[in-house]
């Protein structure tokens, strides 16, 4: 237990430090003066110990046209095969610029203890580089409604409610809107979330994006034919959002599998006349696969229960190109989507004044820093076991979709 520090700068000019300000075991402390779209590097020293030379790149802003993101579910078992996933996902090929956790971050339960063991320990050599940015599974609800969670991540708070369960960011040209599935289904109580207010937050965040491109993520699948099937309380409270909105991309877990489906709209695939959105179950990070109880249904373009992995994607101007990347490092699903894109007319002078704006903006929804040890540490009893086999990972029942 000790106080912190972290020294970072621009490349590997390490001419800035911050403290903690505070003696303890978990800190969040925040970097002032980074520019967008910059690499950083930093080291941090406790207690004596240093670490090795670490670099992060910040995000970019809407005058950027490309942005490289990976997304995958259900993968925080702690086990060999979220191992390998991480192998393959941490090598140069495919490491990104930020990583989207689908939910079921920390099997079996969520507790402290298994954040620990099942995701940052397994994940660090990524972490300590790459942003992750997560939504809640249902097996991090099973501890107090997913604190232990809240209490891990460190996530953007833009909503009245000022909680991290559900949020958007802005990535270069690409805005990322994160929902609590859980809670929309009924497993929050009322003093913590409530779809009212989550869906009224969700319109007006969506409403007032400018970037051109939307990707929607949350744990429950509006679209699965997978062991749980479709949650229909996603699909009918939030699909319309999504079509009004102009949302590109829908991420989503829980059935640990991979499926694609076909663009859709509404309750059916989308006619020629309709914009439709695909919907993608990620839920192949790790997790023991499970069959499909059920033969491939018409609106599936491509699904798999064989190959465990994660989803590479790609923004480039007027093309995003989603790819699923197995542990065996092949490519096993490809999908493009393709837009014609508003030309951009800040440059210069304006160009700079609006990403001031937008850094103001981003500043404002933060998290509010830390210090953040001010709780007592988990007792840990022993070491927490890999969650590698069904039964470790099997679901608690849920509330039946409404």
């Amino acid at each position: 237990s000790c106080n912190p520090t972290v020294r970072y700068g621009e490349g590997t000019s390490l001419t800035s430090s911050v403290s903690a300000g505070v003696s303890g075991t978990r800190h969040a402390v925040k970097l002032d003066g980074l520019a967008a779209g910059r690499t950083y590097g930093y080291v941090v020293e406790a207690c004596g110990s240093r670490t090795g030379l670490r670099s992060f790149q910040t995000s970019t802003t809407s005058s950027a046209t490309k942005a490289h993101f990976t997304a995958m579910g259900d993968f925080g078992t702690g086990g060999s095969m979220q191992g390998r996933v991480m192998a393959v996902m941490n090598t140069p090929q495919w490491r990104s610029e930020l990583l989207l956790a689908l939910g079921d971050n920390a099997y079996p339960d969520g507790t402290d203890a298994e954040f620990q063991e099942h995701l940052f320990t397994p994940m660090a050599g990524l972490l300590r580089e790459v942003p992750m940015f997560a939504t809640p599974g249902n097996h991090e609800y099973v501890t107090n409604q997913a604190q232990p969670y809240l209490d891990n991540m460190y996530l953007p708070a833009n909503n009245p409610q000022g909680t991290e369960r559900y949020y958007s960011f802005d990535w270069g040209p690409v805005h990322f809107i994160s929902l609590d599935s859980n809670c929309a289904v009924g497993l929050a109580s009322a003093d913590r979330c409530t779809l009212a207010a989550q869906k009224a937050w969700a319109e007006s965040d969506l409403a007032a994006n400018t970037r051109p491109w939307v990707v929607a993520f949350f744990h429950h699948p509006s679209w699965s034919s997978g062991e749980h099937g479709s949650q229909l309380t996603m699909r009918r409270q939030f699909g319309p959002l999504f079509e009004k909105y102009g949302v590109d991309l829908v991420l989503t877990g829980h059935d640990h599998d991979y499926e694609r489906s076909k663009p859709m709209f509404g309750d059916n695939v989308a006619s020629s006349t309709q914009r439709g959105i695909p919907y993608l179950v990620v839920g192949s990070g790790g997790a023991t696969l499970r069959p499909f109880p059920s033969s491939q249904p018409a609106w599936t373009a491509l699904r798999d229960n064989q190959a465990y992995g994660f989803l590479d994607v790609t923004v480039d101007g007027g093309t995003l190109t989603a790819r699923l990347i197995t542990s065996s490092n092949t490519v096993r699903d490809t999908l493009t989507l393709r837009k014609t894109l508003a030309r951009a007319s800040a440059r210069g002078v304006q160009a700079r004044a609006l990403e001031a704006d937008e850094a103001a903006a981003e500043e404002a929804h933060d998290t509010p820093p830390g210090p953040t040890d001010d709780r007592s540490e988990p007792v840990q009893r022993g070491p927490v076991p890999p969650a590698d086999t069904l039964e470790s990972v099997a679901d608690p029942e849920e509330p039946l979709p409404q």
